[in-house]
C-alpha cells in the first residue's frame, strides 16, 4: 500500500491529499529515508512524521485497505 494512503486509512493524517502534499514537501520518512508518496509501506517500517517543530515516530504494525475507526489505532504504534 501506498504510504500516503496508509496514513490516511490509519488516520494518522486526516486527507489523503495532505498526506500526499506531506511526502512532497520531504516531511515524511521511513527508516531514516525521506520518501515519495509511492513508497510501498511494509509491517515493521517507522515512520517518521515532521510538521514544524513538532516530530512523530510510528512503527506500522499491520496494513489493511480498509478498516474501522477504532481498527484504525491497531495498524500502528507511537514511539514517542
Amino acid at each position: 500500500m501506498r504510504i500516503d494512503k496508509y496514513l490516511k486509512v490509519s488516520r494518522i493524517i486526516k486527507r489523503r491529499t495532505l498526506a500526499n502534499e506531506a511526502c512532497d514537501a520531504g516531511r515524511i520518512s521511513v527508516n531514516g529515508t525521506v520518501v515519495k508518496a509511492s513508497y510501498d509501506v511494509k509491517i515493521g517500517d517507522v515512520i517518521e512524521l515532521r510538521f514544524g517543530e513538532k516530530t512523530s515516530k510510528f512503527e506500522v504494525l499491520q496494513v489493511a485497505e480498509h478498516v474501522t475507526k477504532d481498527g484504525a489505532k491497531e495498524m500502528y504504534r507511537a514511539l514517542n
